[in-house]
């Protein structure tokens, strides 16, 4: 069985591993192996996770399945409109994928920010990342396309896409 748990700094190693197993396989055909490892160093430090949960408030949910960390998702509100949520953060270890864990973790972040009053998610997800149809399954839809410099002479080439909750 499948449990949602609220996560924070003690848990910051649970997602580093987390995100260091399923990266390389999500964007291992995408991405270069340089801005792969200069994405994880630069999104799953130690310190930029502490940022990302302290100062930046976002939220931080870990799916277990007995008693074994097997999937995370961060989110928070939109820097402009507090009635738009973020989808920061999705993922799955690869070897759980199909057993329905994105869905429960997005379910699960869904109603607590509709019931805070939140009337739509949003998120950014790599043009090229099989997660495209996950999300347009989940009621997601396209709303633009963005090339964000993020350093280093990388870029992320995503799509915003958006669900009104």
């Amino acid at each position: 069985m499948i449990t949602i748990e609220k996560a924070g700094i003690k848990d910051i190693k649970i997602v580093q591993d987390l995100a260091r197993k399923v990266w390389p396989i999500a964007y291992g055909k995408i991405l270069s192996a340089d801005q792969l490892t200069f994405m994880l160093d630069k999104f799953y430090s130690s310190e930029s996770l502490e940022e990302q949960m302290i100062v930046l408030n976002h939220r931080f949910i870990i799916a277990i399945e007995n008693s074994i960390p097997v999937g995370f998702a961060s989110y928070g509100q939109h820097a402009n409109d507090h009635k738009v949520f973020h989808l920061n953060k999705l993922y799955v270890d690869t070897e759980m994928q199909g057993k329905n864990i994105g869905k429960k973790l997005l379910d699960h972040l869904t109603l607590e920010i509709k019931n805070e009053g939140s009337t739509s998610l949003q998120l950014n997800v790599n043009r090229f990342n099989n997660a495209v149809a996950f999300y347009k399954k989940q009621g997601f839809t396209i709303l633009r396309e963005d090339d964000i410099d993020i350093g280093n002479g990388y870029f992320m080439n995503d799509y915003v896409m958006g669900k009104e909750l």
